[in-house]
């Protein structure tokens, strides 16, 4: 059953390792998918979902290892700790907020989002409290605002690269409003390891997902090659230009730009009362 905390299987743990099937994911895990990382002691069933499905398993405890949002680490402090390694911040690029036509207000009008736990929704919610939000699948997010079903959508990974050749207008560029109170990035991704596991082997799992992300990173066209069926059809060129936003220095190492970015969310959604208390930012550290 996906999600049990340890099986054997061939004398290794078999682990589950949950990530989104988008190109930026893929890229990261391609050593580790093709055996180029492994371990004597471990070995990864990847379950690939959208984000809010895996917001959702990780709050059910079915993921021993997982990309989760930002916002959802709120609900999962207690069972699970943050890697140092695997996160996604934005650096002066992050979601945005398209519209169809010029609008000039956001009351009362209606913004689809891609999930109420995730990192993106909540970053709306710091700058917008007058609109009413639907939920809906990230993939169904662009038909259901051609179809007028909704005024505006709130835009997660390739469509921030894409938009405007998509013939959408920006109506709330987030990572602009951020840029004017934070010089951190933002936090939207966190890669968490269940708090079952011993120490040893958070830091073990927390090692080869790091080690993953540097191999692909040093070896781009290949680990692109992989990712390039997870792009959903976009060019070679948009999609590299989408993995290397968020799969860079700050994914190897949150470090204190990253810690700070969180820090910094997290405080902001405090005092807008849209959380109810700071987490404890517990960080495996890795070399």
């Amino acid at each position: 059953m996906v999600g049990q905390n340890i099986m054997k299987k061939n004398k290794k743990q078999l682990v589950t390792l949950g990530h989104s099937p988008d190109a930026d994911d893929a890229f990261m895990f391609y050593a580790i998918t093709n055996n180029i990382v492994s371990s004597d002691n471990f070995e990864f069933e990847h379950v690939i979902k959208d984000i809010q499905s895996l917001n959702n398993m990780a709050i059910e405890k079915q993921l021993d290892t997982t990309a989760v949002s930002a916002h959802a680490y709120l609900t999962i402090q207690d069972d699970y700790r943050i890697m140092d390694c695997g996160a996604s911040m934005g650096d002066g690029y992050g979601p945005i907020v398209v519209s169809k036509k010029f609008l000039s207000s956001t009351k009362n009008i209606k913004i689809g989002i891609p999930g109420k736990l995730t990192s993106a929704f909540l970053l709306l919610q710091l700058y917008c409290d007058d609109a009413e939000f639907v939920e809906y699948d990230f993939d169904s997010l662009f038909s259901a605002l051609d179809n007028d079903d909704i005024d505006a959508a709130l835009i997660i990974h390739e469509g921030q690269i894409t938009y405007e050749e998509l013939g959408y207008k920006i109506l709330i560029d987030i990572p602009k409003l951020w840029a004017n109170e934070c010089e951190y990035p933002i936090p939207l991704g966190l890669n968490v390891v269940r708090r079952s596991f011993s120490i040893q082997e958070q830091q073990e799992i927390s090692q080869l997902i790091k080690s993953s992300i540097n191999y692909a990173l040093s070896n781009i066209d290949l680990a692109l090659d992989y990712s390039m069926k997870f792009g959903r059809g976009v060019s070679r060129d948009i999609a590299k230009e989408f993995v290397l936003m968020y799969v860079n220095s700050d994914t190897v190492d949150i470090n204190f730009r990253g810690i700070y970015g969180l820090e910094f969310f997290y405080t902001k959604a405090l005092k807008k009362n849209l959380i109810s208390k700071m987490p404890n930012l517990d960080i495996i550290e890795t070399k």
